[in-house]
């Protein structure tokens, strides 16, 4: 089988194998691919929690752990995001290769196979899950849902997008919301679970020296199994939605630094083929130190402490985010637009173009640095036709001229802007 290409194994399941030689492990991954919906979202991410935790095969999460450092120490992650108009349920796992083990044991079959356990063998009880399982993973998520609020920084880019998409599952938090955790129940958990089984697309990933012998067989077989149809069409993608004015929303808190967060849309979005560059626009405007954001809005003005930049290609949606002194908030939101309506008019420095160009290609190289961002890598690529390496969009990118740049600026219109002040006094 080639490197980085992919084969069918099973109903809406495609394998895909990329060689690596750099390490010494093998990463198997299997993602799968879930219409975005707010009524599933934390149905969806309370998956990751709970068949994580505890096992029907291997018992709760202490004898999991002792299996795992059976496998010579594998590792297990797992995730759950919104990518383009999916939501995507991820679970991965890391092993060393066999020819490190002590025994010549096929320790990546053998962590593969610990994998799929804990998808299709789930610990149940009466065919649903255990009550005491459930509370224990719900406390849990309500936990890390009430962490990310109490960074206020993620608090203002989560506010920002809960108003701009407030009608679209887009501007969820990727948790869901605590109303909808707290209703979670073990059998519906049980009907969630069959739903992503049967419905998912599904794309598993091995990335290493290596194809274990018959892997992509045997998940293939674990697939056919099922009553598989319906499934997720990932490559469907939703055009931004436009505004006929600017919405502007104040909250205020008892905060020190203020949080000015702006959002755009852009009618240049979805594939790579036709979305670079607006990353490249975006950069220019507020990417790394050459930015106008940073080395204008930052520096030379001081009228934020940080103030960026950043992209979601797949939903044409663009987000500034900054933070200031609360008296600075509207000369910053003034300034902002007017470095962007500087790129829109081209007035940017080949210094700012070129270095743009050289820090997108040296991130994009920066992927094969590690496994799970290679891995990483494919799963965020589901929406595109075809399937590109990080080194051939590095080539597509050296290829955007500034005339690209400056058309894909010009299609960029504000949209909503959020402000996070400290309270009156």
């Amino acid at each position: 089988m080639n490197s980085n290409s992919t084969i069918k194994i099973a109903e809406g399941v495609e394998g895909l194998f990329i060689k690596n030689t750099r390490f010494n492990t093998t990463l198997i991954s299997l993602n799968f691919y879930m219409p975005l919906k707010s009524e599933t979202v934390s149905g969806n991410a309370m998956l990751t929690y709970i068949l994580s935790t505890c096992s029907g095969r291997f018992g709760g999460f202490k004898e999991m752990n002792r299996h795992l450092n059976m496998l010579y120490g594998a590792d297990v992650a797992v995730s759950a995001m919104p990518v383009g108009s999916t939501q995507l349920i991820r679970f991965v796992i890391t092993a060393i290769n066999d020819k490190y083990t002590l025994g010549g044991e096929q320790n990546v079959s053998a962590a593969a196979d610990y994998l799929l356990s804990l998808l299709f063998e789930p610990r149940l009880q009466n065919g649903v899950f255990y009550e005491a399982d459930l509370l224990r993973e719900r406390r849990k998520m309500l936990e890390d849902l009430e962490a990310e609020l109490n960074e206020k920084r993620n608090f203002a880019r989560k506010r920002l997008k809960e108003e701009m998409f407030e009608n679209d599952p887009f501007g969820l938090n990727k948790l869901g919301t605590k109303e909808a955790i707290l209703n979670i129940t073990a059998d519906g958990l049980k009907k969630t679970l069959a739903d992503m089984l049967n419905h998912a697309f599904v794309s598993v990933h091995a990335v290493g020296e290596t194809l274990p012998e018959g892997l992509f067989e045997k998940i293939g077989e674990r697939f056919s199994a099922l009553k598989r149809g319906n499934i997720t069409n990932c490559k469907i993608l939703s055009a931004p939605k436009m505004r006929d004015t600017v919405k502007e929303v104040t909250d205020r808190m008892d905060v020190v630094q203020g949080k000015l967060v702006m959002g755009f849309t852009s009618s240049v979005y979805g594939d790579d083929s036709v979305s670079l560059p607006l990353m490249v626009a975006v950069d220019i405007f507020g990417g790394g130190p050459y930015s106008r954001l940073f080395s204008v809005v930052r520096e030379k003005m001081s009228l934020c402490y940080y103030c960026s930049a950043s992209s979601v290609r797949s939903r044409g949606f663009v987000m500034v985010d900054s933070g200031l002194e609360a008296d600075n908030a509207e000369k910053a939101k003034n300034e902002i637009l007017n470095q962007l309506q500087i790129v829109k008019n081209g007035e940017f420095s080949d210094f700012e173009f070129n270095s743009s160009i050289k820090s997108i290609c040296g991130s994009l190289k920066s992927y094969n640095d590690s496994l799970s961002s290679i891995d990483l890598w494919y799963a965020l690529k589901i929406y595109n036709q075809n399937l590109t390496t990080p080194e051939e969009m590095c080539e597509a990118v050296r290829k955007i001229t500034r005339e690209d740049v400056i058309v894909a600026a010009k299609s960029i219109s504000l949209n909503t802007v959020y402000m996070l002040l400290p309270e009156a006094k």
